[in-house]
């Protein structure tokens, strides 16, 4: 079994979305299925340092890279065409049993799938929370005509959709799509142990030995609600706590934040590591006592889950689709999206401490029972195995 992987990009500033990719492509390899990627040389604001045009490996998986070229003009930058891509696909495409197409409203998702229905090559689509309704009422007009014209056709004619969560499921469903669905949900790869990580992190940010600490890890970005986190922290000034802000994102709305913060005159409780990967983020996530994650909508929420598994007790709203999971198994504490309520929710954390290190241990335990990556990989294949199957089957059908 052969299977390609699109993605517009594996940079790691782009978030989870892209490492998961990277992360099932791995484990699928361990498995015995041949798996691979192709995806651009995109980093954001800038571009890979990578070989272009060959097969490289990159962070253990084998990926093929193309150059991107973004237009100047703001409404479209982050398209990301790619001329050779599609010229490479257009010749490769058939030494593939079967694509997994992840991301749409982007121009090498798009491509691929149109590539793929001329030359009757199965795959499947990831939407990566783009049909939900908060990300389809950003920009609505120009996603309503891209969906409309193109990219509707495109997910109906695949084989089928994956979902990574019930909430992203159930949203899709207004749109009367008539590809079948199937949810199988992220994995995570369990982190090394940072040996005294939470006495680390308070000599590495200069704090006091107890103090607690409460982490936002993600894009800093108006869908995650962070203006509604430093507010309800402003009410709580009187608290001892630390705030840490690990994530970048647009220059000019991270100086939105930081007046806010100043507002809220909490700016001596907040500290903003910038992006952060690798051994400083095992040991935030290690070190902290709560993440917090105030999105407006998240169709999984990847951060959310390494959270759990190094047993962190996380702060939700219902827009993250695992909030119903962490609710129903005490892992966490779930609150309406509102100012009064967060603080509420903080504020019972940070008055019973013990209560949510049990929330913690019990996180952790959860993960390990029903989220790893090896969970993961055999669903999928299992998936891919139904799909080339069943391909091949109308194939025959189709030719005789």
């Amino acid at each position: 079994m052969k299977v390609l992987h699109i993605i517009p990009s594996v940079s790691p500033v782009r978030g989870g979305p892209s490492q998961a990719v990277l992360d099932i492509v791995r484990v699928l390899r361990k498995t015995g299925v041949d798996a691979e990627i192709v995806t651009t040389n995109d980093h954001g604001a800038e571009l890979l340092n990578i070989p272009l045009g060959k097969c490289t490996d990159y962070q253990q998986v084998p990926v093929w890279f193309f150059p991107r070229f973004s237009p100047s003009i703001h409404a479209i930058r982050e398209f990301a065409f790619s001329g050779d891509f599609t010229i490479w696909l257009w010749q490769n495409i058939h030494n593939y049993d079967l694509l997994h197409i992840h991301a749409i409203f982007s121009y090498t998702s798009t491509v691929a799938m149109a590539i793929a229905r001329f030359q009757k090559v199965p795959y499947i689509v990831r939407p990566l929370g783009q049909l939900c309704k908060w990300s389809l009422q950003q920009s609505a007009s120009k996603k309503q005509i891209y969906l409309k014209l193109i990219e509707k056709s495109n997910i109906n004619h695949s084989q089928a959709i994956h979902f990574t969560s019930v909430v992203e499921q159930q949203e899709a469903l207004e749109l009367n799509l008539t590809a079948p669905g199937f949810i199988i949900p992220h994995g995570i790869s369990i982190s090394p142990i940072v040996p005294n990580a939470r006495q680390k992190l308070r000599e590495y940010l200069n704090l006091p030995i107890n103090e607690p600490i409460i982490l936002f890890l993600s894009r800093l970005h108006p869908k995650k609600g962070l203006d509604l986190l430093i507010t309800a922290l402003g009410k709580l000034a009187n608290y001892q706590f630390t705030l840490i802000l690990a994530g970048s994102g647009d220059p000019e709305y991270e100086n939105e934040l930081k007046s806010l913060i100043a507002a809220q005159a909490i700016e001596k409780h907040t500290h903003f590591t910038g992006f952060v990967q690798g051994e400083l983020k095992d040991l935030l996530i290690q070190g902290s006592d709560l993440f917090a994650l105030t999105s407006y909508s998240e169709n999984f929420g990847i951060s959310v889950l390494e959270a759990l598994g190094a047993g962190l007790p996380v702060l939700v709203t219902p827009g993250v689709a695992l909030s119903d999971i962490i609710q129903e198994n005490k892992i966490g504490y779930v609150t309406e999206l509102d100012v009064d309520a967060i603080c509420v929710s903080i504020r019972q954390f940070l008055d019973n401490p013990i209560a949510a290190k049990e929330m913690g241990d019990r996180a952790c335990q959860f993960i390990l029972d029903n989220y790893t990556w090896d969970q993961v990989a055999q669903k999928m294949i299992s998936v891919y195995e139904d799909i080339i199957k069943s391909n091949k089957h109308l194939y025959t059908r189709t030719a005789t």
